[in-house]
C-alpha cells in the first residue's frame, strides 16, 4: 500500500502494523484521493495522540485510507493510477477497529494510521 501513499517521506513510521478502536467523528475526501477520517479513540489508547492531535484534531487520531476517491491534486501524479482501494469506509458514528501503519505526519505533527489497511465496523 505504501507505493500509493502521496509524499510518504513526510511520514515517520512508529509501528508498521497497529490496530486501534474508536468512533468515526469526521470523514471527508482529500485532494490526494485519500479518505480522511477522525477517530475518537476508545479508552486506554490516548498515548497514541500527540499534542497536535489534541490541539488541531479535537483529540482524535487521523485515519487515512489511500486511493479511495478521485485525485484532484495534480502534484499527486500517478500514486493511485491503476489502483482502486476497496477498503470499507464507515459511516459517521460507527464504532470501528482500524489497522495499518501508525505514523507521525512530520508536516503537521499529528499521529495517524496511514495507510489504513483494514477498517472493520464493530457491532
Amino acid at each position: 500500500m505504501w507505493r500509493h501513499v502521496y509524499n510518504p517521506s513526510r511520514l515517520t513510521v512508529m509501528d508498521s502494523c497497529k490496530t486501534v478502536t474508536g468512533v468515526i467523528e469526521e470523514s471527508s475526501a482529500n485532494e490526494d484521493g485519500d479518505q480522511h477520517m477522525l477517530l475518537k479513540l476508545d479508552a486506554g489508547q490516548a498515548g497514541l495522540l500527540t499534542e497536535k492531535n489534541i490541539q488541531k484534531k479535537q483529540g482524535d487520531l487521523v485515519i487515512e485510507a489511500v486511493c479511495v476517491n478521485n485525485t484532484t491534486l495534480d502534484k499527486v501524479g500517478d500514486d493511485c493510477k491503476g489502483y482502486v482501494n476497496n477498503i470499507q469506509t464507515p459511516a459517521l458514528g460507527a464504532h470501528v477497529k482500524v489497522s495499518g501503519s501508525y505514523v507521525i505526519d512530520t508536516h503537521n505533527g499529528w499521529a495517524e494510521i496511514h495507510p489504513a489497511t483494514k477498517i472493520e465496523v464493530i457491532r
